[in-house]
């Protein structure tokens, strides 16, 4: 790893350590590719999706978000 990186990343560590911040960084990208395997397989199948379709879905899960916050600050 380079210095500056490891650098940085220790910085930012906090008490839980290094090797605690580079387990979750390494988790999250296996997310990423798991989650790019699947777009993959979709697109493979269902065609890709296009620009329209992802604001949509990005619009969409903004206002569920939105309803959580309204549904949890009432509750």
């Amino acid at each position: 790893m380079p210095r500056d990186i490891a650098e940085a990343a220790r910085s930012r560590s906090g008490p839980s350590g290094l090797s605690a911040y580079v387990a979750a960084a390494v988790a999250r990208q296996i997310e990423r590719d798991n989650l790019n395997e699947l777009i993959q397989v979709a697109e493979a199948e269902h065609g890709p999706i296009t620009d329209d379709e992802v604001q949509a879905l990005r619009d969409q899960l903004h206002q569920a978000r939105q309803g959580q916050a309204k549904g949890g600050a009432a509750a």
